[in-house]
Order: C-alpha cells, then structure tokens, then sequence
C-alpha cells in the first residue's frame, strides 16, 4: 500500500446554513467512515497562507485556486486512491480534490 495525499481546493463554504454546514460534515464523516482503516492523517483545512520563491514572500497561495485542505489516504495505486475518493463530498459541493502519490526517499 501506498500513501495518497489528497489536496482540496474550491468549493463552497462561506455564507452557510448551520443546517447546511451539519449536514456537509455529516457527509464528510460517512466518506471517512466507508474509507475505514484507509485513512492514513484525516487532515485538516488550511487557513492563511504565504508563498515563498526565489523572488521573496508574498502573501497568499502560489496556485489559484488555493488549496482549502488535505486528507492522507492509503491505497493499491493511483487509480485506486482516485476511485476511493471520486464521491467525495468536497466535490459535490462544487470543489477539486488532486490525488498526489507520495514515495519513501532514502532509507
């Protein structure tokens, strides 16, 4: 098994509901439910921001649109990771979820 890192970016979340918003979470607690022991780090959703680059520090993310969060799933391949994560609530909800394959380096 490897580990799948997956980065949310998009998606709605502002000027909601308490009802709205209890019933997203409720929808992210059934995907992280049915993925189980897949679950390597639940993650968290990110806040501010800075980039840095050879040219210095900026304020804000150095991709549009920002990265909002990350979950670290563990999977068979690429493909696996993609199809355990293709009902993600995030993406109902008008947002991207980037699957990313990490690897061991070293030793």
């Amino acid at each position: 098994m490897t580990n799948y890192v997956l980065v949310y970016s998009g998606g709605s979340g502002m000027g909601m509901s308490d009802e709205e918003q209890a019933t997203i979470m409720a929808e992210w607690e059934q995907w992280y439910g049915k993925l189980g022991e897949a679950i390597v780090d639940g993650g968290n959703p990110f806040s501010a921001s800075k980039s840095i680059s050879a040219s210095g520090v900026s304020d804000g993310a150095a991709s549009s649109p920002a990265a909002t969060g990350y979950t670290v799933i563990s999977a068979d391949s690429l493909d696996d990771a993609v199809a355990k994560s293709q009902d993600h609530p995030h993406v109902k909800h008008g947002g991207e979820v980037t699957v990313y394959e990490t690897f061991q380096v070293g030793g």
